[in-house]
């Protein structure tokens, strides 16, 4: 019985050093590869990664890691538009099998699934900055973006009718979803203005608009969008993701 209780001891301690190293090493592989990723997409700050499933040993050996979440925040996406950039709020990513080299200069991902959100004032950006004519005597422009609620935005015109400004704006609410690398904001119906019938393909020249949101890290690509409370949340998604290399 003895013998048995000191093996238990034995079994317990090694135990307890397993679970301490591998710790050790998570953490020192989160360090890392957060360096590497902060290298590779030029980000302002470190980002957070997080490594999970235990053992963390047994993946490292077999050169795999089942499941890596990922979060940027202000990350500055390309528009298709030179050097014209967009925030990035908070981009968050979870990456399923993830192989890597040894000394992590190169991991790829086999899937990706996440979620970023842009705020409504970078997404005004894509609307036009003057006012436009839309009638004779009426100009208008957008002056504000906003959660509409079940997932719309609500799209804030101010008008000018015949010199004088009209003393609150008037709101369009409009479907925002993803063509291809844009978010695309379509005004549900057209509003009154002034009393007066406006031309559809005049007003949908200011109530509707595009943002491309291009380059974001590894490849991966905008799938769905809505609006929400402080801008919209797109859903992300890719294959074969390259974190850095």
């Amino acid at each position: 019985m003895r013998a048995l209780r000191i093996l238990l001891i034995v079994v317990v301690i090694l135990g307890g050093l397993f679970v301490i190293a591998d710790r050790v090493a998570v953490n020192f592989a989160e360090s890392e590869a957060a360096d590497r990723l902060r290298g590779a997409e030029n980000l302002p700050s470190t980002p957070d990664v997080s490594i999970n499933g235990f053992p963390f040993l047994t993946q490292a050996v077999g050169g795999e890691l089942d499941d890596v979440e990922i979060g940027i925040d202000d990350y500055e996406a390309s528009t298709g538009k030179g050097t014209e950039k967009i925030r990035i709020d908070h981009l968050r990513a979870n990456m399923r099998g993830v192989d890597f080299a040894s000394d992590f200069s190169s991991a790829t991902a086999a899937t990706a699934t996440g979620t970023a959100t842009v705020g409504y004032d970078e997404l005004m950006k894509a609307t036009k900055s003057e006012p436009t004519d839309i009638a004779p005597g009426i100009t208008a422009k957008v002056v504000g973006l906003s959660d509409g609620g079940d997932g719309k935005i609500k799209v804030s015109l101010q008008a000018t009718v015949f010199g004088v400004e009209l003393p609150q704006p008037v709101d369009v609410l409009s479907s925002v979803t993803v063509k291809d690398d844009n978010v695309e904001v379509v005004a549900d119906g057209l509003p009154t203005i002034g009393g007066r019938q406006l031309a559809e393909s005049r007003i949908r020249a200011i109530t509707d608009f595009q943002q491309t949101i291009d380059e974001l890290p590894g490849g991966i690509e905008l799938d769905k969008v809505e609006a929400a409370k402080d801008g919209v949340e797109i859903t992300v998604k890719g294959s074969n993701v390259e974190l850095a290399g």
